[in-house]
């Protein structure tokens, strides 16, 4: 169950499968692949160094929970436990927003297949999304998602079977769509679309509460977390390797963020079986619940410290009415923003450049290097140290260029568009 809650976490395959392809246009086939495993190795060393940390912490008689209690402790900084408070929540929020707005997306899909010129928007959708969400949000904690991790496993497995037999079989028909490979023309634009490219695989591997999830472990948990990223990088790799590539091999830089909708586009019939992007789709969309599920966790934690009685019961009145009142006020928050701006690609950009690259890919070694102190002469220190000046550097850049692109994508989207933007 370790390993299917690591995974479930980590791999959120259904969802961000459906974003791997398209960030092949902004890199090219070499680049692309090199920084989805170059980013994959990276974060699986940065968990396995976080679980250390934990681990070794623990032994000391301080067990952290929380990521932001670790970080704080370990670095001694009071501004750093804030500092990680809002790298969290710009992730869970991030991931709230794309999590509803990918969802009502892919209930659009089934809509405009069935009736395609029926009147209901994006919006509508949304709408529908957030009241699910609303009533799944209930979930007292993280404890009580354990049945769920399984399912979204088994769920990221079948979606990338069925998506990468679709792409398949759109390739080899007789009147395959036309794909191209070429990069922008632009060097500037080349430039600021491959930063942005590179913080959307940082959200696609991105897990920014890797210590809430140890904390559910018996002591000694290094071994056991060890083992089930293993398994979770097994998953993920199959996962998103597969999607990536057969996506970007069928449409070229045509693809869309959700490869569904290149596989069933507005315009002419679907290239896929019905019935096989139609599965697809609702595994995707069981995965999303699940996937905002447990980002969301984080949030409502953060925000019932105040409002929550210890001494009552979880379920008294006194602590269940402040509970459905906030949690059902974060999710329309975060409906209501996704149907407002649609930018599903420029949301994971600035979520990956602000949150997943600090959180997942610096904040680890800088832990670790405090809590073991490897001298200067060893390998593990050169290399912590290396990969935290490369992704600073890198997270700075891609947080520029995602946010110009989103910008720029502004100024050209009404609110409250029909139309979800890569």
């Amino acid at each position: 169950m370790v390993a299917c809650r690591v995974s479930f976490d980590n791999g959120d395959c259904g969802a961000h499968n459906t974003d791997a392809a398209i960030r092949f246009p902004g890199l090219g086939w070499g680049l692309g692949f090199l920084c989805l495993t170059v980013m994959g190795l990276v974060t699986f060393y940065s968990y396995y160094l976080m679980s250390l940390v934990l681990d070794h912490c623990e032994k000391d008689g301080r067990r952290h929970i929380r990521f932001r209690e670790l970080a704080a402790d370990v670095l001694g900084s009071g501004w750093m436990f804030y500092f990680v408070i809002f790298i969290q929540t710009a992730i869970n929020t991030g991931i709230g927003i794309g999590v509803i707005l990918l969802a009502g997306d892919c209930l659009k899909i089934m809509y405009s297949n069935l009736s395609p010129n029926g009147p209901l928007k994006l919006y509508h959708f949304i709408a529908v999304v957030t009241g699910i969400m609303i009533l799944l949000s209930q979930f007292p904690s993280f404890h009580s998602l354990r049945h769920i991790n399984l399912g979204s496993l088994l769920l990221s497995l079948g979606y990338t079977f069925l998506v990468v037999g679709a792409c398949i079989h759109a390739g080899t028909s007789k009147n395959p769509p036309p794909r191209d490979y070429s990069l922008e023309s632009s060097e500037s634009s080349r430039i600021f679309s491959a930063f942005t490219s590179i913080s959307i695989i940082a959200a696609i591997f991105g897990n920014g509460i890797l210590p809430e999830i140890q904390a559910t472990l018996a002591p000694p948990a290094a071994g056991k977390m060890a083992k089930a990223l293993i398994m979770c990088y097994t998953v993920v790799f199959l996962t998103f390797y597969s999607a990536a590539v057969s996506g970007y091999w069928v449409f070229g830089n045509k693809s869309n963020s959700n490869i569904l909708k290149s596989l069933m586009p507005d315009n002419g019939p679907s290239l896929a079986p019905v019935w096989l992007l139609g599965l697809a789709i609702v595994f995707v969309l069981l995965q999303l619940f699940a996937i905002g599920l447990v980002y969301s966790q984080v949030a409502y934690e953060i925000m019932e410290k105040k409002s929550a009685d210890v001494k009552k019961g979880m379920f008294s009145k006194r602590n269940l009415i402040p509970r459905i009142i906030l949690r059902s006020l974060y999710v329309i928050i975060c409906g209501f923003i996704a149907a407002m701006l649609p930018f599903f690609g420029d949301i994971n950009g600035v979520v990956g450049a602000i949150g997943f690259i600090p959180l997942d890919f610096v904040l680890p070694m800088l832990l670790y290097n405090m809590t073991y102190k490897p001298t200067k002469s060893s390998l593990v220190y050169w290399v912590n140290n290396s990969i935290i000046i490369v992704f600073t550097c890198a997270g700075l850049m891609g947080a520029f260029s995602s946010v110009r692109k989103l910008v720029l994508d502004a100024k050209e989207f009404k609110l409250f568009s029909s139309k979800v933007v890569d």
